[in-house]
Parts: C-alpha cells; sequence; structure tokens
C-alpha cells in the first residue's frame, strides 16, 4: 500500500464535515481508530494528573464535611456534564456530520462567530496554558529530586524547565492523538503509582506524630471565604479536561456508549486516587497540609518518610507530566496542522513532515520559555483555569444539550441544566476573584527566571 492509499485511508477513518472538508488537522492528528478503552487512556490522561497533590491543601480551607461533599459534588457535575457532551456528539455523528472539536460543535450549536471567536479562543488558552503549568511543574519536579539527591547542588528551576522542554521537543513529534494511546496506558498507571506514594506517606507521618492534628479552618472571615473560593478553584482545576470533542474524535466510529465506557473506567482510576490522597492527606496534616502534599514529607530539613517515597512520586510525576503535556499539545497541533500541512498529500511526505516538525518544535520552545521566565504561572494558571475549564466543562455541555434537544421547559433535566449553569457560572466569577487576589499578593515576589 502506498502513502497515497494511507492518507485515503486516514480520510476514511474521519466522518466528513457537513461542507464535505476535511483539513489536515483533522485527518492526521484526529485519527478515528481508537476503542473505548484507549478513549479512556486519554480520558485518565487529561483528567487524573499531579494536581490532585493539592487536595488537601484545598481541604484545609474547608474542612472535612465541605472537602469531601466539594469533591464528590465536583465529581457527579463533571461526569454529568462530559456524557451531555459526549451524548451530543453522537447525536450530530447520527445525523451524517461528526464533529470532531469543540469549536466545531459550538459552530454547530452557537453559530461560527461563537466557535471561532469564543469557544476557540478559550480552548486554545486553557490547553496551552496546560502545557506551559506541566512544563513548569514538571522542571519543579526535577529540582526536588536533584535537590534530594545532592542538597548542595548549585543548579537553578530554569535549568531543570529547559530540560524538562527538551524531553518535550520529542513527544511532541509523535504524529497523531490516537498514537499517544499506549503512552496514557502507562500514564494511567504513573497516577495510581505516585497516589499510593503519595497516600502511604501520609499515612505513616500520621501514624507516627504525635503532634495534635488540627482540622479547624483558620482566619478572618475575610480570609476564610477567599479560601472557600480557592478551594473552590483547586478542586475544578482538578477535574478539568476541556478537550472531550477531540478526544472522541480519536474513537472509531460508530462512537454511540464508547466515551460512556471510557469516562467510567476514567472516573473509577479517578475515585481511586482523588479520595485517597484527599482523605489521607488531610487526615495526617490537617491546616498545615501545603500546595503539594508532597511538601509535608520534609520538616524543617528533615525528611519524615524514606527518602524513596518522595523520589518516586517525584519520578512518576515528571514522566506523567510529559504525557499530560503530550496530549493537551493535540488541539494546537491541530490548529498548527490546519494552516501548514496539505490534506492532498500524504501524512509523512516532506510537504507536511517538515512543517509539522518545524511548528510543534517552535510551539514547545515558546511554552518552555514561558514557564523559565514566570515560575509563578500557577497564579496566572488559576485565573486561566476559572474563565477557561469552568465554562467549557460544566456550563457549555448543558448549555448546548438544551438548545440542541429543546427540551421541555417543565421537564426536570432542563431545569437541572439551568441550575447548573448558572450555579457553576457563579463558582467560575467567584473563583477569578480569588486568582485575582493571589495573584496580587503574589505579585511583590514576582521576578523573572526566579529560582522558586
Amino acid at each position: 500500500m502506498d502513502m497515497q492509499e494511507k492518507n485515503g485511508n486516514a480520510t476514511d477513518n474521519v466522518l466528513k464535515e457537513p461542507e464535505g472538508k476535511l483539513d489536515a488537522g483533522a485527518i492526521f492528528v484526529l485519527q478515528s481508530k481508537g476503542s473505548w478503552v484507549h478513549g479512556g487512556y486519554h480520558l485518565t490522561t487529561s483528567i487524573v494528573g499531579p494536581a490532585l497533590m493539592s487536595l488537601p491543601y484545598a481541604f484545609k480551607f474547608l474542612g472535612w464535611a465541605a472537602g469531601i461533599c466539594f469533591l464528590v459534588i465536583g465529581a457527579l457535575v463533571t461526569f454529568y456534564s462530559y456524557n451531555l457532551l459526549s451524548m451530543l456528539l453522537e447525536h450530530h455523528a447520527q445525523l451524517g456530520r461528526r464533529q470532531l472539536r469543540f469549536r466545531d460543535l459550538a459552530n454547530q450549536i452557537l453559530g461560527p462567530r461563537m466557535g471561532r471567536f469564543l469557544v476557540g479562543p478559550i480552548q486554545f488558552m486553557v490547553c496551552y496554558g496546560a502545557v506551559i503549568s506541566c512544563t513548569l511543574l514538571g522542571g519543579q519536579c526535577m529540582k526536588t529530586v536533584y535537590i534530594l539527591s545532592r542538597p548542595s547542588g548549585s543548579l537553578k528551576l530554569y535549568v531543570f524547565v529547559i530540560i524538562f522542554g527538551c524531553l518535550m521537543l520529542i513527544l511532541a513529534q509523535i504524529p497523531s492523538f490516537h498514537a499517544l494511546r499506549h503512552i496514557n496506558f502507562i500514564s494511567l498507571l504513573l497516577c495510581l503509582a505516585y497516589s499510593a506514594c503519595a497516600t502511604a506517606g501520609s499515612i505513616v507521618i500520621g501514624h507516627s506524630s504525635k503532634e495534635p492534628k488540627d482540622y479547624s479552618v483558620t482566619g478572618n472571615t475575610q480570609d476564610r471565604v477567599f479560601g472557600i473560593f480557592n478551594a473552590t478553584a483547586i478542586i475544578a482545576t482538578a477535574y478539568g479536561n476541556g478537550i472531550i470533542p477531540e478526544i472522541q474524535a480519536t474513537v472509531a466510529p460508530p462512537v454511540k456508549g464508547k466515551m460512556f465506557k471510557g469516562l467510567c473506567m476514567c472516573y473509577i482510576v479517578l475515585a481511586i486516587t482523588f479520595l485517597s490522597v484527599a482523605i489521607s492527606g488531610y487526615w495526617a496534616f490537617g491546616n498545615i497540609s501545603e500546595g503539594l502534599i508532597l511538601s509535608n514529607f520534609v520538616k524543617d530539613g528533615v525528611i519524615l518518610v524514606p527518602k524513596w517515597i518522595i523520589l518516586l512520586p517525584n519520578i512518576f510525576t515528571i514522566l506523567q507530566l510529559l504525557t499530560i503535556a503530550a496530549i493537551y499539545l493535540q488541539p494546537t497541533n491541530v490548529v498548527l496542522e490546519q494552516g501548514f500541512g496539505d490534506p492532498t498529500s500524504p501524512q509523512f511526505s516532506a510537504r507536511n513532515v517538515i512543517p509539522r516538525i518545524l511548528t510543534r518544535s517552535l510551539s514547545v520552545v515558546i511554552s518552555t520559555t514561558t514557564a523559565a521566565m514566570f515560575p509563578f504561572f500557577g497564579d496566572i494558571n488559576s485565573l486561566i483555569g476559572a474563565f477557561g475549564f469552568v465554562p467549557l466543562d460544566i456550563i457549555l455541555p448543558v448549555v448546548f444539550y438544551n438548545l440542541t434537544f429543546k427540551k421541555s421547559k417543565s421537564s426536570l433535566i432542563f431545569w437541572l441544566n439551568v441550575i447548573i449553569a448558572i450555579t457553576f457560572a457563579a463558582v467560575g466569577v467567584l473563583a477569578a476573584i480569588a486568582a485575582v487576589r493571589q495573584i496580587s499578593l503574589d505579585a511583590q515576589t514576582y521576578q523573572l527566571f526566579a529560582n522558586v
């Protein structure tokens, strides 16, 4: 089979859009060849990430009852909204116009202007922000491993960020989303592994510590209110995805029911990891829980657990962050190949390979440079998450569902969707306010290429 025939088969694997035209991004990056299991791997990598290490910190602002309640509500609402989005995509596929990207679905339901100028830019901002955050956090984890191995080491944070970026340059060249399926299976195992290490470490320290545990929510009224906002933003970001349509696009037709199975797989892993880390971490450290629970494993320079319990989760986290960054590069890759690729030429022809390598490499270089220059990007990303993940993951799916299926205003599902949209619009605004406040508090310590 020659390359042109392979290119034709790739086109056959993607159902045509209403206009009957497909661009290189849809043909090459979003190849529809996967099973529901592969979709589950992609979903798990995109949702179950190192952000779960911050859940005990979120509990610090909420306490036991509210913390568990917020965590369960987040799981129920996001599973519901992701399933609605999947049903919408199935509905359009059955009508012969399978939507491959979030902006395509928005174009169909809200009109081309909303898809092109609102949903598309928001998704790009969220996904590229996630890539920058992964690069920064990967560099920080590498630095942690380095300091544990060489306490007197002099290498700065930006060096490790650049090393992580160099590894990303290699992963970024993987040609399609579907080609990441085996890597994302390894990612699923990695998140289980570092969650187990974090849980074990918390239990060991919790049992051995003779200090009384304090689970009270501290601070004045203002601090408590903004603490709730911060905790809400942390939990919302932990459940964030933003690329459900792109993941579903990798599933081979017919797609009916496949994403629901993938979501069930993902949320089983999510329940195991989120609950174990959140409960064990908050139980062990109470209201002194750090932003990343592994930071609590070291006190006044003394390591409270065997060193490997800190080293292994950091190594596992580095490896998984590489896969997460590769996942969130895919919407960017779609845009780049749409602009610079040629759908009439074979995928691995010089006409497509050379622009692919150049544009993807440039994308990684920009994200790595940004992460190295702004080591406090996490604060900015919280703001991006408030304006991005909440609308994409929760608000738009329920709005799309009501507009598409035109449920009666007397139906329960219509009003449930309205309540979810209004409630989480308010949550997004409050989370954005909290993020802006945190940025203003940290602004005095901002410094380019800071060694934090």
